[in-house]
């Protein structure tokens, strides 16, 4: 597995993090994802930002981990704060060259998209790190489980989880099979934009292939072993809500009271 790739990755520990109820967990990132996007001003990003960081140090991994996992989404972060940079022309102009302009109001808002950018990935992979696959898929059942009724819940669930922990697995098969395609004398960096898509369609084949066939020995060993979805199952891992879970919760809804007041005063 590459080290910038922390998508589905959990790793173990015994932090304050890592011993919360994963229910907890869920809701609070999506509860920091939308004061993300809600934040406006200065002082919200700044109480986000030092929040979250407090969070990763609580985490007891390297801040780098979380910084290496950047990587697979530096293209998009990239081209979404030039786009900001060059296409907003609000405020003063600082430089000009045809229909191109930097503005003070593009600087801002760009800074302001890569600050999103950077605090979701940071707060979803804290969860992900510190949530082991198994323990994700009995929070998502839970959370969901007044829709019953209406839903499959456990097996929505457990292909949520399913498809998470088999992430690392396919980038890894992603990487043999280019290693493999290279000692054929491909070459994925050279040429035009074209030649380069043309050259990731010998990727796609073996990884489909790869794919299927790991799905079909999945669905294999789970009927092997009697699986018939939730009916009738009984769990080995119960989860258990404690006073330290309560604690997190107040303090993640003073946190979010004072972010919507910082919101409407500024």
């Amino acid at each position: 597995m590459k080290d910038n790739l922390i998508i589905g990755r959990y790793i173990p520990g015994n932090s304050l993090i890592h011993r919360l109820d994963p229910r907890l967990k869920l809701v609070a990132m999506i509860v920091f994802m939308v004061l993300i996007f809600m934040a406006n001003s200065w002082p919200a990003y700044l109480l986000l930002t030092v929040t979250i960081l407090a969070l990763i140090l609580m985490t007891g991994i390297s801040l780098g981990v979380f910084i290496r996992g950047l990587k697979p989404m530096l293209i998009l972060i990239v081209f979404t704060v030039l786009l900001q940079v060059l296409f907003t022309h609000q405020g003063t102009v600082l430089w000009e060259w045809g229909w191109l302009k930097l503005t003070t109001g593009g600087i801002y808002n760009a800074i302001m998209i890569l600050l999103r950018f950077v605090l979701i990935i940071f707060i979803s992979t804290i969860v992900t790190l510190t949530t082991q696959p198994l323990a994700l898929t009995d929070a998502l059942e839970s959370l969901f489980s007044p829709l019953r009724q209406f839903l499959p819940i456990h097996e929505i669930a457990l292909m949520l989880s399913i498809a998470l922990r088999f992430v690392p697995t396919l980038m890894e098969e992603t990487d043999k099979i280019m290693d493999a395609q290279r000692a054929r004398g491909v070459d994925f960096s050279e040429g035009n934009l074209v030649k380069r898509l043309q050259a990731i369609v010998p990727i796609l084949i073996p990884l489909f292939i790869s794919a299927f066939n790991r799905a079909y020995d999945l669905a294999t060993a789970m009927e092997a072993r009697g699986y018939k979805g939730s009916e009738g199952r009984t769990k080995y891992r119960q989860l258990h809500w404690q006073s330290i879970d309560t604690v997190a919760a107040v303090m993640l809804i003073i946190l979010s009271i004072a972010l919507i007041g910082l919101t409407i005063i500024v």
